[in-house]
């Protein structure tokens, strides 16, 4: 067996709405094999991991799994079992597996749960479904070792967020809130564009880097409070020995050394008499120190959100009690192995260590067998990060403390803050401050970026939500911290209808974030060049602070490969289905396709908006799919055809669809009908000769109307939608003398139709001349009608390989479409080209005075180029041609005919 391939789905995908890997595995031998056929397979295995027994598989209860690994079941499915077993041994909580065939004997896709939080860049997927694979081998192989997963087991925890990271992310998601975690980091984004929130642990955006400065230096911090005349221990700074001496002379025994700038409780040191207990604990600490008299009392910590205090715990400093029996370090050993312990902070409490010089002053060593009830300190503070533990005192805050430590982070100008105290209670009032006298009770420290795990889970009391307290102070009065977004699928028209829609969005004062097959736009302008119709893309938008609405065009490749980058849009739009990318990633039929599409309907929240194409009959059967659940959702259908019984009955029932009727193009909400506009007045539709872009401008206007725009801006802004700027190489026109050039995209048999259909209409069916490219990862089938269509449809074409072939021999594809066109149209002229330039150069030489030559791209950039050296300009419109007359190019504003002053071309910047 091995592992081919592996694929991180980072948001919801088709299998499940979580994170998940797909692993491609080869079976190789074992092909055919299944595990009633090796002897004593089960038993092996269930005795190497006896969990598997709890498993439930497709029976719903546990056992399951084990009936069907008893009866017969191919390695495919035990590795998924095996591999969710191992991540659940190494404490990385998932659940969910499925394997699939791959579509050939022998190879599976394997469907692994991954956990919300984990980077999409962690290896442990992929080093965990190695160990999986490993594990099933060596239990064919007859051995039954316990797999040795330590290492698996460390990385998990390192890499897993901590208690405060988890708990503000829980919160968040109880909110509806969407939370991103960068990497393995605490860093999080929670919302979307310009109400997106950063937080670091419980550090937010919003906290005062002055705050962070001051709370870090001891010091600084002494001198503010204290001249604001808030209750602190006497003492100051000593970057010598013999300022420490000299503060301990000053002050007598016992104080505390702790380092200037340091924290977590790091050598802080405390019931210090001597000068060599000083001196000592100076070198310690790093030389530049606070000596302060060490306050009598209970150790406290009180955390303040957003001028409320949230939380208030008792720390006590990390020890073992005795029982007569166990030495020290046997007695430490049971204290670690509580399960809430581990290194550093990626549990709730903290392993304990053993400090000789700590011992020694009790008079112990790890040896020493403490008495029964005896307790022995292992840390001085207590901090949860030097193994100390927590008592919720939350509800014992005496007011008068709880508004000395309000003003102590408001003094230091800080949204978040743990403040340290030493009282003899909490519940008491501290006494004032008066000139001269010790002060006996106060605040010994203030934290900037506070720990929340003594409030998450103490040792005694109750747990305190501290993560819904940040939230709710980043995300007031219940916001959930999104933007408007709408999702934009199918196979032809989405890019079009996402840029339409960004331009109609436009209009109402937000600034639109975009992503398309060719860019990101934020705002209308270019930030990121590359087909972005993935969830990287996706969270570019979303990411930037600078947008206030997110229109996303989502395509096959990023659904598959990696899942969605958003959880819900507000608007899903599908404008339709057709054969297209059949052969890859697993699709076979149409319906495999639309089973693709479908996430962007399902992933619409409930209340939001669908919007469908009537005219479609693979999208007209999503509202029946139960995980689009479209009665949750409301429905806006769209269509050439008024009359499609989808449609009548959806009006009938006093819904909303947008229409073309009589040349208008109108919106109907039960039996009302609002005109819009005219057909005529659409860009790029040529007078309804192109009635796939009226239809995409129904998608558009029906997706903006939903997000909030209005009837009279929607039509408004439709007129001024400008094809050439702001859809370049989508059925883009320009005139070359007396010969039109037609620029699209269209790849697939039904874009390729359509837009043919457009030429016929303007110049007639014996005028079309082609220039034509199609993409080699495509199945040959579809190539095949590709060329098909085009052979019914023009009179002479060029054929051309793009610089990327697409894993195809140099010259194989123009091969197979010349092959199929000459089988369907043997008389039809055709010759090869070597790239675009050449291609597009001699489908001009072939064109006659009054004929149109399409340019099928792939990229758009050296076409625009050409044209542009040769003098080429936009024509605005193409009149309907008459019988042995060119169309005449139309002049309008901003453009210019041969022989004029020369338009630059939109989009070519050589």
């Amino acid at each position: 067996m091995k592992i081919e391939r592996l694929r991180h789905l980072r948001g919801p995908n088709v299998y499940l709405s979580r994170p998940a890997v797909v692993a491609r595995l080869r079976l190789g031998e074992l092909t055919g094999v299944e595990t009633s056929d090796v002897t004593g397979f089960a038993e092996r295995l269930l005795r190497v991991l006896p969990g598997l027994a709890e498993h439930h598989c497709a029976a719903g209860a546990p056992g399951g799994f084990v009936s069907r690994l008893r009866g017969g079941t191919y390695f495919g499915h035990v590795s998924e079992h095996v591999c969710l077993e191992l991540s659940q041994l190494i404490g990385r909580d998932v659940s969910f597996g499925r394997t699939v065939s791959a579509g050939e004997p022998g190879r599976y896709d394997l469907i692994i749960e991954c956990p919300v939080d984990e980077s999409p860049d962690s290896r442990l997927p992929r080093d965990l479904l190695q160990a999986a694979v490993d594990l099933v081998l060596s239990v064919i192989a007859g051995r039954t070792e316990k797999p040795v997963l330590d290492d698996l087991a460390a990385r998990a925890e390192r890499e897993a967020a901590g208690p405060s990271t988890r708990s503000i992310i829980a919160a968040a998601r109880r909110r509806g809130i969407p939370v991103e975690r960068y990497d393995d980091l605490s860093l999080l984004r929670l919302g979307w564009g310009n109400r997106r929130r950063l937080a670091w642990a419980a550090m937010t955006d919003r906290t005062s880097g002055v705050g962070i400065d001051i709370a870090g230096d001891k010091q600084v911090t002494r001198r503010l409070l204290t001249e604001a005349g808030v209750p602190m221990p006497t003492g100051g700074a000593a970057r010598t020995v013999p300022d420490a001496l000299a503060w301990l002379d000053r002050l007598g025994g016992p104080v505390v050394v702790k380092p200037r700038q340091g924290h977590q409780g790091r050598h802080v040191a405390l019931q210090l008499s001597t000068p060599e207990q000083v001196e000592r604990a100076f070198r310690a600490a790093g030389a530049d120190v606070i000596v302060e008299r060490q306050l009598a009392g209970r150790d406290y910590r009180v955390l303040v959100v957003a001028g409320e205090v949230v939380a208030a715990a008792e720390r006590i400093a990390a020890h073992v009690v005795g029982d007569g029996r166990g030495t020290v370090g046997e007695l430490v050993e049971r204290v670690n192995a509580d399960p809430r312990r581990g290194p550093g902070h990626s549990r709730v409490l903290t392993r304990v260590t053993l400090e000789p010089a700590l011992l020694d002053r009790q008079g112990l060593t790890e040896r020493s067998v403490p008495a029964a009830g005896q307790r022995v300190w292992l840390a001085d503070t207590g901090n949860l990060s030097t193994g100390g533990t927590s008592l919720d005192v939350t509800d014992d805050v005496h007011p008068e403390v709880a508004r000395l430590c309000l003003r102590v982070t408001a003094l230091l100008g800080l949204d978040i803050a743990g403040i340290d105290l030493r009282l003899p209670g909490i519940g008491e009032p501290l006494p004032p401050v008066e000139i001269g006298a010790d002060v006996t009770a106060g605040v010994i420290e203030v934290n900037a970026v506070p720990g929340l795990r003594m409030h998450l889970a103490p040792a005694r009391g109750r747990a305190r939500d501290v993560g819904d307290a940040i939230v709710r102070a980043m995300f007031p009065a219940g916001s959930d911290g999104r933007i408007p977004a709408v999702a934009i699928t199918g196979t032809n028209g989405k890019t079009t209808v996402a840029r339409m829609t960004a331009h109609l969005l436009a209009d109402t004062g937000l600034r639109v974030g975009l992503t398309t097959t060719d860019d990101v736009r934020i705002g209308g302008r270019v930030v990121f060049r590359a087909d972005a119709t993935g969830p990287r893309s996706a969270q570019m938008v979303l990411g930037d602070p600078g947008v206030q609405a997110a229109v996303l065009e989502t395509a096959r490749g990023g659904l598959l490969n990696r899942g969605l980058g958003y959880d819900w849009t507000d608007v899903g739009v599908l404008t339709n289905i057709t054969a297209d990318h059949l052969g890859q990633d697993g699709l076979a039929t149409i319906e495999d396709l639309a089973h693709v599409k479908a996430l962007v309907a399902e992933r619409v929240r409930d209340g939001g908006t669908l919007v469908l194409n009537a005219d479609d009959p693979w999208v007209r059967t999503l509202v029946s799919r139960p995980r689009v659940r479209a009665d949750r959702k409301r429905v806006v259908w769209f269509g050439l055809d008024a009359g499609q019984p989808v449609v009548v009955e959806h009006l009938a029932r006093g819904g909303t669809a947008y229409l073309l009727e009589d040349g208008w193009v109108l919106q109907a909400t039960g039996a009302r009908r609002t005109s819009l506009l005219r057909v005529a007045e659409i860009p790029g539709a040529y007078g309804g000769a192109a009635p796939h872009v009226v239809a995409n401008t129904l998608a558009a206007m029906a997706a903006a109307r939903a997000l909030g725009a209005s009837q009279d801006a929607v039509a408004r802004r439709v007129a001024e939608f400008d094809p050439a700027v702001d859809n370049a190489g989508r059925g883009t026109l320009f005139r070359l003398g007396d010969v039109s050039v037609f620029v699209d995209y269209g790849h697939n048999p039904a874009a390729l139709a359509a837009t043919l259909r457009t030429l016929h209409r303007l110049w007639g069916a014996d005028r079309c001349v082609a220039a034509l490219t199609l993409p080699g990862d495509r199945r040959d089938d579809l190539i095949a009608a590709c060329a098909q269509v085009v052979a019914d449809a023009v009179t002479r074409v060029v054929l051309y390989d793009d610089e990327e072939p697409r894993g195809r021999p140099p010259g194989e594809v123009p091969a197979l479409v010349e092959r199929e066109m000459r089988a369907r149209r043997p008389k039809l002229f055709s010759v090869r080209a070597e790239g675009c330039r050449a291609a597009v150069t001699e489908a001009l030489r072939l064109a006659r005075p009054g004929d149109v030559v399409l340019v099928v791209y792939e990229k758009l950039a050296p076409v625009l180029a050409l044209l542009s050296e040769l003098g080429a300009v936009v024509a605005a419109e193409a009149p309907r041609a008459l019988p042995g007359r060119a169309p005449s190019a139309v002049r309008s504003p901003g453009r210019s005919l041969m022989g004029n002053e020369r338009v630059p071309i939109p989009g070519y910047h050589g």
